[in-house]
């Protein structure tokens, strides 16, 4: 039987590589696989479809809207949420490295860090890696926690991922559940994850302006969380 695990995928015109992507998730390890097609101009949904996942449309863009609108879709017995690009830049084989340490209760949250292996880096622009650094810089100076990446590939306990009580509905998300999770005292971890060349252009790193806009976002919303904030939780770590 699959763990309670749902996996949500959010999409915007990834017709070329959502099948792909689907069909490396090992099944063994999720019993809920849902595609979120965020506008796409293209085939998305239909090739997602035909791979049997369920497909949920939302047309207004933005990653946290994705989200948000997959979250509404969740099983009610489902245990972990976790999340992935559609674009076939992560390794959907890695699914147990995030799952395990929630499943074993050592963590609420795991991270899927792509900075900790050194073979991803040349699949990382400059300017993101940049862009990342400074916002990682930012969220150490001001939320105390020094974490590696804000990368999109990660896992959260389902009761602990609904008292954060999410709201970002753009790029601002991941760093939004990061902070958020170490003011509520959560469990956070980092693993190393597997990364390579997406299929297709990225709407963020594959443009200056794109980066800019998502990084102008990522720094909005630490400064939002973070000055004031509410003070943290005692940590289980």
């Amino acid at each position: 039987m699959a763990a309670p695990t749902a996996v949500l995928i959010p999409a915007l015109d990834e017709e070329q590589a959502i099948a792909r992507v689907l069909a490396e998730l090992p099944a063994a390890h999720c019993h809920q696989v849902i595609v979120i097609d965020n506008g796409s101009r293209d085939r998305t949904a239909d090739v997602a479809r035909s791979t049997g996942a369920e497909v949920v449309l939302e047309p207004t863009r933005g990653y946290g809207n994705a989200c948000l609108a997959g979250l509404a879709r969740v099983h009610p017995d489902t245990e972990v949420v976790a999340f992935l690009d559609g674009d076939h830049s992560d390794y959907p084989e890695d699914l147990p490295l995030l799952t395990g340490p929630i499943y074993e209760g050592r963590a609420d949250l795991v991270l899927g860090s792509r900075t900790l292996l050194a073979a991803n880096r040349e699949f990382l622009p400059i300017h993101q890696r940049w862009g990342n650094a400074a916002a990682l810089a930012l969220v150490r100076l001001l939320a105390g926690r020094a974490f590696t990446d804000f990368g999109p590939f990660r896992a959260i306990g389902r009761s602990q991922l609904a008292a954060l009580e999410m709201q970002d509905r753009t790029w601002g998300w991941n760093v939004e559940m990061q902070i958020k999770a170490l003011h509520a005292g959560l469990a956070v971890e980092e693993v190393a994850v597997r990364y390579r060349d997406r299929i297709g252009t990225s709407k963020i790193s594959g443009t200056v302006r794109g980066t800019v806009t998502a990084g102008s976002r990522i720094l909005w919303t630490v400064l939002r969380h973070s000055l004031p904030g509410p003070e943290a939780g005692p940590s289980r770590r």
